[in-house]
Formats: C-alpha cells, sequence, structure tokens
C-alpha cells in the first residue's frame, strides 16, 4: 500500500514525497486508514518496535484534521526531550506545505519563559513530556480543552521512567471528546490498565517484534578480548568511512572511556548518558545530526527517544544486558526500508548473553571476522594522501615549507622515499600493530635482525631493496622496518626465514665487515652466539641507544 491510496490533503502527500516516502511501513498500513477516518473516531492501540515508522501513524492524521481555530487541537507526550524534540521536527516536516501549523514542544530543562512565549503563539499541536506539562496544567499557562487528539509514544517507556501518575493526571484533564492513540513497544500490566481506564473500545493493532527494519539490517557479532574493542571499532570505521555511526555502552562509565579513546585516535566523536546535563545533551546531538561529528558513543537510557535518519552502521560495545535493548539499539539503522547494519562485539565473558539476545530478537546474527591491518593501513594511506592533495599550506607557512622540500631534494633524496616516511609518520601516530587474535598467529612471523644501519647509509627503503635483491623475495613480504644507527630490523613470513638467512651467509658491507643476518630473540630467550654482541637490542627496544656506538666512542677516548 502506498500514500497516494490514502485520504490524504493533497498538500500533505505533497511533503510526503518530497521526504520520498513512497511506501507504507507494517504499522502505517494498519493504522493510518483507520485513524484518518473522521466519522468513525476510532480508539487505536498500536504495538510496535522503535523504527517503524509510528511518527507517521499518528502524525499524518492528526495534521489531516486540523483547522483553522487558534487553539490546541492534538496533544503528543513523549517520554523524553530528545523524542519530543524529534516528533516536533517530524511534524513540520509533514506540514511542510501546510499554513498556519505551529507545532510547540515542552519539556523539562528549558527556561519557562520561553516556553510561555511559545504558547502565546498559539499552537495547534503540542509535544510535551508528562512531568514539564503537568507543571504547565498547574499553572494554568495550557488550555487543553480543545483538544481532539491525544498520542502517547513509548508508553511502555513512560511507565518505565515512572510517569504512571503523570500519566494519569494528563488523561484525566483531557475531558473533551478526543481520539486517543497508544504506541508501545512492549505489552505490560499497566499499558492495559491504561487502556482500560482511559479509551473507549480502542482498535488494536500489531507489529512483531522482529520488525520490518530488521529484514533490511545485516547482524554480525566479532569475537574479541576486552582491551581489543577500541582497536576493532576503530578498524571498522577506518575501512568503511560511513557517515554516521551509533555506538551503544551499558554503562556510562563505558561511553566516556569508548569516547575518550576514539577522539584520542583522531575520530570526531561525542558520547551521551543520563548524567550530562540537558544542555550537553542537546548540544551533543545537534552536532551529530549536522555532521559535525559522525560518531555517537550512547548508554541505552540516553539514546531512548533518538530519531535520526541516516545512521550506517550501530555497533554495540557491549553486549546489552537487556535482550530487549538490542532490538531498540538496531533500530537506529536500517530505517525506511534502508539498508542498515549492526555488529556485536561479544568477548568470552559474554557468549551466554549474545545467545539470549539471538533467541529474543530471533535474529541470524553471522560472525565477523576482524578487519586486516593491512587492509586498514592501505584504507587510511589512501586517505590521507587524497586529504594531503587537497591541503593548501597557510601563505605564510608555504614558503618555509617549499624551502624544506627544495633543501631536501637538493641533498639526492628520492620524492617517494619523502612522501612514503610522512604518510608512515602519520600513519603510525595511532595505529596498534595488533590485537590478540592476530597475536595467536604471531608464530607465522619472523623478526629479524641485521647489523646495518643509519651509519651504513641504509634507511628503511634502501635497507628493503637490499634484502630484496639478496635475497630474492618479494617486496610485500618485508613489514615493520626499523632502522637504527649500527643495525635494524625488519619482519617477514616464517616460511621465508631460513631462504632469508642462507642468502645473506656471504655478504659483506663496503667496509668488508660481515653482515649478521640473524633471528630475533624474545627478552629473556636464549641469543644465538653470531649476535650476542647485540642480544640487548631486541626489538622491543627500539628506542634505546646503540650500545655498539658506546663501545667505539669510548676507545676513541
Amino acid at each position: 500500500m502506498n500514500f497516494n491510496e490514502l485520504n490524504l490533503n493533497p498538500l500533505l502527500l505533497k511533503a510526503i514525497n518530497r521526504l520520498g516516502l513512497t511506501t507504507l511501513t507494517p504499522i502505517q498500513e494498519k493504522v493510518l486508514p483507520v485513524s484518518l477516518n473522521d466519522l468513525d473516531n476510532n480508539d487505536i492501540i498500536a504495538q510496535a518496535p522503535t523504527g517503524t515508522g509510528k511518527t507517521i501513524a499518528f502524525g499524518l492524521p492528526i495534521l489531516n484534521k486540523l483547522t483553522d481555530k487558534d487553539f490546541i487541537q492534538a496533544l503528543v507526550l513523549a517520554p523524553t526531550r530528545e523524542l519530543a524534540n524529534q516528533i516536533k521536527d517530524d511534524l513540520g516536516d509533514y506540514a511542510y506545505y501546510l499554513s498556519g501549523v505551529n507545532v510547540c514542544a515542552l519539556y523539562g530543562g528549558e527556561d519557562y519563559d520561553k516556553q510561555f512565549r511559545s504558547l502565546k503563539k498559539h499552537p495547534k499541536i503540542i509535544v510535551a513530556t508528562p512531568g514539564r506539562l503537568l507543571d504547565h496544567i498547574r499553572r494554568a499557562s495550557i488550555d487543553l480543552s480543545h483538544v481532539t487528539t491525544l498520542v502517547i509514544d513509548e508508553a511502555d517507556e513512560m511507565l518505565d521512567m515512572g510517569f504512571r501518575g503523570d500519566l494519569n493526571n494528563i488523561l484525566s484533564s483531557v475531558s473533551n471528546t478526543h481520539q486517543t492513540l497508544l504506541f508501545f513497544a512492549t505489552i505490560s500490566k499497566g499499558i492495559e490498565e491504561i487502556a482500560n481506564s482511559y479509551l473507549n473500545n480502542p482498535k488494536r493493532f500489531q507489529v512483531e517484534g522482529k520488525n520490518e527494519a530488521a529484514k533490511t539490517i545485516k547482524q554480525f557479532y566479532i569475537k574479541c578480548e576486552p582491551d581489543d574493542k577500541i582497536e576493532i571499532i576503530s578498524r571498522i570505521i577506518d575501512i568503511n568511512e560511513y557517515r554516521l555511526v551509533m555506538i551503544f555502552c551499558n554503562t556510562k562509565l563505558e561511553v566516556d572511556y569508548v569516547t575518550s579513546n576514539l577522539m584520542q585516535r583522531g575520530f570526531l566523536v561525542e558520547g551521551l548518558h543520563g548524567d550530562m546535563k540537558q544542555m550537553q545533551r542537546d548540544n551533543v546531538m545537534n552536532r551529530f545530526k549536522s555532521g559535525n561529528i559522525n560518531i555517537l558513543v550512547a548508554s541505552d537510557v540516553a539514546a531512548r527517544g533518538i530519531d535520526i535518519d541516516g545512521v550506517d552502521c550501530v555497533i554495540n560495545y557491549s553486549v546489552p544486558t537487556d535482550e530487549e535493548n538490542y532490538v531498540h539499539r538496531i533500530g537506529r539503522t536500517g530505517r525506511a526500508n534502508k539498508a542498515g547494519l549492526a555488529i556485536l562485539l561479544v568477548t568470552k565473558g559474554e557468549t551466554y548473553r549474545m545467545k539470549q539476545v539471538v533467541n529474543y530478537s530471533k535474529s541470524k546474527i553471522d560472525l565477523m571476522a576482524v578487519p586486516p591491518l593491512e587492509e586498514v593501513l592501505k584504507a587510511r594511506a589512501k586517505r590521507l594522501i587524497s586529504k594531503a592533495l587537497d591541503t593548501i599550506p597557510p601563505r605564510r607557512e608555504e614558503l618555509i615549507i617549499e624551502q624544506a622540500i627544495e633543501e631536501t631534494i637538493k641533498n639526492e633524496v628520492d620524492g617517494y622515499d619523502l612522501i612514503a616516511g610522512l604518510v608512515t609518520l602519520k600513519l603510525q601516530e595511532n595505529i596498534n600493530q595488533s590485537i590478540s587474535s592476530e597475536e595467536n598467529h604471531s608464530s607465522t612471523e619472523s623478526r629479524i635482525f641485521i647489523s646495518v644501519g643509519k651509519k651504513d647509509n641504509y634507511k628503511s627503503s634502501t635497507l628493503v631493496k637490499l634484502i630484496v635483491n639478496i635475497s630474492d623475495i618479494n617486496r610485500d613480504d618485508i613489514s615493520r622496518v626499523d632502522v637504527h644507527d649500527s643495525f635494524s630490523f625488519f619482519t617477514i613470513p616464517s616460511k621465508l626465514l631460513n631462504k632469508v638467512l642462507t642468502s645473506f651467509n656471504e655478504v659483506t658491507t663496503d667496509g668488508k665487515r660481515k653482515v649478521i643476518v640473524e633471528e630475533a630473540k624474545d627478552k629473556g630467550k636464549k641469543t644465538s652466539s653470531k649476535a650476542k654482541e647485540v642480544s640487548k637490542y631486541d626489538y622491543a627496544h627500539h628506542g634505546k641507544k646503540d650500545r655498539l656506538e658506546s663501545k667505539s666512542k669510548k676507545k676513541k677516548k
């Protein structure tokens, strides 16, 4: 079913088409034909998961039957400030071509004087949180006597947040004959009590917990160690270059930890949790919606009511303790039948909780491998080079940079080596060379010591050329090259170890000094006799001074 088949005001239909919406979601298909029927004026109870298009299901009927009268004709209750603002914005989008439609949002944390001024502008629709609405009712600053449509959105969440008493008081105060629409994700005794007390022979509709949006969401899990989660998230985001990403955590401490660590790695990220002041939360949400940041790290409590289109990927930093929260989390992506992606990071201790999530959500969650470091480096290098080419130096620095480059090239420095070195330095700023799952394969690689370095006029590029020429192995087989004054280290696949060692048996430097090539040993392991003099220069000690250099200086003295 599509929107053209509904009995809608043509201007509303034009606004819907402007938003690119054509096909109704299941909950819209069930609710809209009934709620748009002005003659029946049926009360409605609708159970549907988050992200299934409920705002359109109640928003279009509200707008469709507005009159020219300057009084409040519709009231929408929402559990959080974020959701209230989101509903207000959505209603504004649907009413884009209508004239004289003023929507006012009332919520705690905002100055009363500002809300008093908004109410004096004669809004036709009020979207409010229960607590602040009751305050206005007590102050007699709001008149609900002409309300013809009352919507309670996320009713289950309101009850969980302790708004039962407030809801009773508000519902009792709306005495005018009106249509009531009750929306919730999970049924409860409290929901039934409200329905029995305040709704008149309601029509009941339900969309299964496995919502339609979930069908468009590809769900994966990654097995990992707790300490590897930040690195894994970094790699996923680096490779895919998502526009908007939401990362969910179980606690505010996790939110702060993930936010600070990703920020240190250079990502545009901010956190959102319940302990933040409302103004801070608003600023974060505005920055995320506008694209000033593209990663939002949030707790489940703070994220309730957030409704943002275009989230490319949802990452679960930790498996939620409440299975229902998983459904809410992944519902932030794959909206309006668009493709979405959800990734769950699972440690050994979280395996049982993941099984509960799978059983509850009836989801198929496939295993995903951690993106290899090589792919990440390629993506980062490509992006870094592209960014460098688009960067114009400030005028006062341009001449200095130009002179420095010219002087460097005059000293017979290869331009490729200069660029490669600069890219490498930038890439190494925040790179974690391995994660636990990769370290399990460390036996497939060998770290090699070679007794030539900067004093022998070698640098990374020329040392690699030497190794390739002597041992006849591929350039791609050589990695992690570290050149020091009198020695260097490099890494190769273990299967090539004997080939490389044998190739260097008779190799000497220009000064006729024999080149020693040995497998480097981890600290504490016995080192071969040929390399005893450099045994202290284990590859874990790259920054230390060259002992051979120190010895030669002492002899000169």
